[in-house]
């Protein structure tokens, strides 16, 4: 039960008798027609701005249309006044038993209420994380595999068929630079002093993978030159570095659907394969680029490439795929990847990805858009900085990392659920501050422990109504007569689960988990104000032995709560706990 969509079936069905009656034409598009919360909550309950819609097409006053509909609306079930605001916006109040009903569908339902038809089983890839496999992840990809991971639950909840994918970047330098490194800590296991030169990677993460280089070859590689060593070492740490990464995701409760290889790009025609698609098409071409700004003629020497015209499709320049001695940019192996997934038959593709990436956003849109024909849709997701604090001061960078913060050190001081929840209580986009201190505090101003804590307390509630010899099994619930709610606070709370599926609609169609979070927290608000109502005054306490009926309804209240709070703690990843202390 979506009251938002039955709202506005009353409005279409309000619209279609007027047409009938000859009172508005027939076949209006409805599609313009939106029904949600008023700005004002004094204004009413729900507002729709039909008459402003319709006011065009119609060839009418939106105030007349509105009158008109006012009228119609006044008329459906729940609706108790309707009123005509400015121009011709409509503000409707709802009986409070039209807010209580949404309790029966919750417990029939249980955590499927609110999923919604909106993907229709269209198949979406969401690409996210993809660190280069040349150490442990750090906290800033903790924040990018918690928001492509909540985003993944988010997307499968409103109806999408959803991928994860890992793009291993493990085609460029810096794996080499990665084997050179492990190469060291291979000397270090014979014996030998390790030169961790400049340029080269100093955690101490890859003292183990020179031990296992040397319980493999023993010393046989000390004495070779590199070209004979390189791939070799180069394939074995590119490969226990993935095995380090897979654990460190594990950790942070993510797994992938699929790992894509750069490296398999190259040398397999794929690349070509990508580029004389788009020749094709006339998209290659042969070119000189204008000097970039901020050079001067002294400084820019102008030379022939092959360039994309990715100002064809809303870049700001032409994109070089081939240099002038032949070999390849970095942007054509990225053409070559998303080509492979629009021939993947995805028909909508997100990357998440670093800040520091924002500078490709065009480029990728546009190299889609020129791969699909504008079929496929790409969204980017730039996830911003974490900063990491801890009695108020920095927190240091890890040993064992040699420069950064791992995800693991998060996880292993906070846990999972802390992690999770709180990487996804501010938009992606946004800069985002993780106390240490504030995250482990049990108290109202640490969000996580704040919504878990109204799961508990709700089962709770629970436990003390089944001593009371209480039915509690969810169809028990659903049959319950709800006719001796109406509170301020009990209406506040079932309001607030109506909000439910309309909630993850929204979130859903904009990539935005964090509304999840931000819904969670209000929520657990609208429980905990009740309950704590109900501790100043006893005839609102939940469970009342005197009282049956009107505690099988509050009772019914409270187990919708906990199944929307566990549902939305489901989509970002995080346990809904069944008791805290």
């Amino acid at each position: 039960m979506d009251v938002f969509a039955e709202v506005k079936a009353h409005v279409a069905a309000a619209v279609g008798r007027l047409a009938a009656a000859g009172a508005l034409p027939a076949g209006l598009d409805l599609s313009a027609v939106s029904v949600e919360p008023p700005r004002d909550a004094a204004h009413g309950d729900m507002a729709t701005n039909a008459a402003m819609a319709l006011a065009r097409p119609a060839r009418m006053s939106p105030r007349d249309i509105a009158t008109a509909l006012a009228g119609e609306l006044g008329k459906a079930p729940g609706v108790v006044g309707v009123d005509v605001a400015g121009p011709g916006f409509l503000n409707l109040r709802l009986a409070p038993s039209f807010w209580f009903g949404v309790l029966p569908t919750v417990l029939t339902q249980g955590t499927g209420f609110g999923r919604a038809d909106l993907g229709a089983g269209r198949r979406v890839n969401v690409e996210f994380v993809s660190a280069n496999p040349t150490g442990p992840m750090h906290v800033g990809h903790a924040r990018g595999a918690v928001f492509g991971d909540a985003l993944a639950n988010l997307l499968g909840f409103a109806g999408f068929d959803v991928t994860r994918e890992y793009y291993v970047n493990d085609g460029g330098a810096q794996v080499d630079v990665l084997a050179r490194s492990a190469f060291e800590r291979y000397r270090e296991a014979c014996g030998l002093e390790p030169a961790i030169v400049e340029g080269l990677y100093p955690g101490d993460y890859l003292i183990p993978v020179g031990e296992t280089l040397k319980a493999k070859y023993g010393e046989r590689l000390l004495d070779r030159p590199e070209q004979e060593w390189l791939t070799e070492v180069r394939e074995f740490a590119t490969s226990e570095m993935m095995a380090m990464i897979r654990e460190d995701l594990a950790a942070l409760g993510v797994t992938m659907d699929h790992f894509y290889s750069e490296r398999s790009l190259y040398g397999t025609g794929r690349i070509e394969a990508a580029l004389a698609a788009l020749e094709g098409r006339g998209l290659v071409y042969e070119g000189v680029l204008e000097p970039p700004k901020g050079k001067t003629p002294d400084d820019w020497e102008p030379r022939e490439q092959t360039l994309f015209r990715a100002t064809a499709f809303g870049d700001d320049v032409d994109r070089p795929v081939k240099k002038s001695d032949g070999s390849w940019t970095y942007f054509a192996p990225d053409i070559a990847y998303h080509f492979d997934k629009v021939e993947r038959g995805y028909d909508e593709l997100i990357d998440v990805l670093g800040a520091d990436h924002g500078g490709y956003v065009k480029r990728l849109k546009a190299i889609v858009s020129a791969l699909s024909d504008d079929r496929v849709p790409l969204d980017v997701k730039l996830i911003q900085l974490v900063k990491l604090t801890k009695g108020g001061e920095p927190v240091k960078m890890s040993k064992r990392a040699g420069t950064f913060v791992t995800l693991r050190d998060v996880v292993d001081e906070v846990g999972r659920d802390v992690a999770r929840f709180v990487m996804l209580t501010r938009k992606n986009d946004a800069a985002l501050e993780f106390d240490f201190d504030k995250v482990l505090e049990q108290s109202k101003d640490n969000p996580v422990f704040y919504v878990q804590y109204a799961h508990a307390r709700a089962w709770s509630v629970a436990r003390r109504a089944e001593e009371a010899g209480f039915a509690l099994d969810d169809a028990a619930l659903a049959a319950a007569d709800l006719a001796p709610l109406g509170a301020p606070g009990e209406l506040a709370l079932a309001r607030k689960l109506a909000e439910w599926p309309r909630l993850v609609a929204l979130a859903a169609q904009h990539h935005e988990p964090h509304r999840v979070a931000f819904y969670l927290y209000d929520l657990a608000g609208a429980f905990h104000a009740l309950q704590h109502q109900g501790k100043l005054e006893s005839e609102l306490r939940f469970v009342q032995a005197d009282a049956p009926e009107t505690t099988r309804a509050r009772l019914a209240l409270v187990r919708a709560t906990a199944v929307v709070i566990a549902a939305g703690l489901g989509i970002l990843g995080v346990t809904p706990m069944n008791e805290m202390r």
